[in-house]
């Protein structure tokens, strides 16, 4: 079922700048990251998903693309990439991508040529309106850098769309020969050995824009794009940035002939919910309103992502909840939506909670997604602008620049996190595999358990009844196999009692908890949990 590589992953994330700089210039390169695969390795992870590390004037951490056929001369070569990506194959790990179509710099010679000459093809691989429409704010994202969706540029005397900055100019998509020009992107980097790529802001691809107007479906462009990679390579794979409502997903998802798999932010924002309350009922509510995913489908389950932990799915009050529990300082917040801090500090480096918030993430149904630094919980820079505060560089000891680099220079272009608990004399990835009992460790184990514990990935859930709704407990089912896990998102010990079926509580073995428990009575069906206690089971394997 390599096919279906995907449903049964653990995905890291990563940006190849602040993950370790082999060449001592106090940025992160290819030759550094190779160099790291034995730790990813270790650590049990299946796939690395890359951040962009293509050419870029760099006013967005790389999303402002202007060469998508090459690397940044700052992080390696072509050569040094493709090193990158036959050695992790022979760790077994698999590599995807950024691919970023919604726009792109306007230092992209597309757009240098585009804005001098109206006749030229590439005029039209963006939008161009005459005068600015009275409406000009209908999608804004960052409101506070952004005066309207449409920019005045001076060469071309005419205003072009942009969803994003001013210096991000949206890709016409319904241009056939922007479409062959993303094929054209595809084909070169899954001849390089990549397993597919993560889309960012895909509905924004697929809305209409000023003159720019799908004709008929517009999910037809997903489709292609889809049986295009698949023609390339078999197992290759889409993983779209989709931040909306549920009901939605089957839009992105169709007759399982366009993307293979979807972020979950509508899940991440209840689990924060979730962790303010101490209350397993949001948790619940979302997993009731997501849909089961089919056999070629998968949602992406992750905590922290590179950008901000943006809130929309939550009503207002909700959201305010979160933000008094864990970002109740305006420094903390940002775009009046999100919340700029690692989970760590979130959670005053709270282990056992840090843990259940993990013991979470690998059991819910899904693909879980690590971000880089989560296994030994790393934390944020609020000095840093904006996103930057999560962007901080890998902790690999307690050398200087944290063993991030080599460079004997003070100030490095990426600064690590060197002062207060989270710093990298305090938490580093050396430190911790030195001690058994560290966060890594227990990382390391966690990742092995789920794994195995393949139902989580392929299975269809269902919701446990309990008599307390502090605890959440869900089942996971796939062929004959099944496995239960159950968290108590209080930070005060407990007994619930689970409603289960016959056939759901015999032959449990436990393979994963916070720590050494009396066996689950299943006669009683009662189970004891710690604080912020958390218990996963398994049908024990001579019954599957």
């Amino acid at each position: 079922m390599s096919k279906y590589w995907y449903k049964n992953a653990v995905i890291y994330s990563l940006h190849v700048e602040s993950f370790m700089d082999a060449d001592g210039d106090g940025i992160g390169d290819f030759k550094g990251l190779t160099r790291s695969l034995d730790y990813l390795a270790g650590l049990g992870v299946s796939c690395v998903w890359l951040l962009p590390f293509f050419p870029s004037p760099n006013r967005d951490h790389g999303y402002d693309i202007s060469d998508y056929l090459n690397v940044d001369q700052k992080f390696g070569t072509l050569g040094h990439f493709v090193e990158f990506v036959d050695a992790a194959e022979e760790y077994g790990i698999r590599v995807i991508i950024d691919l970023v179509l919604n726009h792109t710099s306007v230092d992209h010679p597309w757009f240098q040529e585009a804005r001098k000459n109206k006749n030229s093809k590439y005029y039209n691989y963006y939008i161009w309106l005459d005068e600015k429409p009275a409406n000009s704010h209908e999608d804004i994202i960052f409101a506070h850098h952004q005066d309207g969706n449409w920019e005045y540029d001076e060469v071309a005397g005419q205003y072009f769309y942009h969803t994003f900055y001013q210096h991000q100019p949206d890709l016409n998509i319904t241009n056939p020969d922007v479409q062959e020009e993303i094929r054209y992107i595809l084909q070169f980097w899954l001849k390089l050995g990549i397993s597919g790529f993560r889309m960012d802001a895909v509905p924004h691809m697929l809305r209409n824009k000023g003159k720019s107007k799908f004709k008929g479906d517009p999910f037809k462009f997903l489709r292609d794009l889809r049986s295009f990679i698949q023609d390339q390579r078999n197992d290759a794979i889409l993983l779209a940035e989709v931040d909306t409502e549920p009901e939605k997903y089957e839009d992105f998802f169709g007759q399982g002939d366009q993307v293979q798999m979807l972020f979950n932010f509508y899940l991440n924002n209840y689990i924060y919910l979730a962790l303010a309350r101490k209350s397993g009922k949001p948790i619940a509510k979302a997993l009731k309103d997501i849909p089961q995913t089919s056999i070629k489908e998968q949602m992406g389950t992750f905590i922290r992502n590179h950008d901000e932990l943006d809130l929309e799915r939550l009503t207002k009050k909700e959201r305010e909840e979160v933000f008094k529990a864990f970002a109740p300082e305006p420094n903390m917040q940002i775009y009046g939506r999100g919340i700029r801090r690692r989970l760590a500090p979130m959670l005053g480096n709270n282990r056992a909670w840090i843990e259940l918030t993990y013991s979470l993430l690998f059991s819910l149904p899904g693909t879980p997604v690590l971000r880089y630094g989560d296994e030994i919980g790393m934390g944020d820079d609020l000095s840093l602008e904006e996103r930057n505060s999560v962007r901080t560089t890998m902790q690999w000891s307690m050398e200087n620049h944290g063993g991030f680099s080599a460079s004997k220079k003070q100030d490095i272009p990426l600064p690590a996190i060197k002062d207060g608990k989270n710093g990298y004399k305090k938490i580093n990835v050396h430190d911790q595999m030195r001690n058994p009992k560290s966060l890594l460790n227990w990382m390391e184990r966690a990742i092995s358990v789920r794994k195995e514990c393949r139902e989580f990935g392929w299975g269809d859930y269902e919701l446990i009844k309990t008599n307390n709704d502090r605890v959440l407990a869900h089942f996971c089912h796939w062929q004959n196999g099944h496995t239960l896990a159950v968290h108590n998102f209080n930070n005060k010990a407990c007994e619930v009692k689970l409603r289960l079926t016959k056939d759901q509580a015999d032959h449990l073995i436990e393979c994963f908890a916070d720590r050494r428990y009396t066996p689950f009575d299943v006669s009683t069906r009662i189970l004891k949990l710690g604080p912020f206690g958390y218990r996963w089971f398994r049908r024990s394997s001579l019954f599957l």
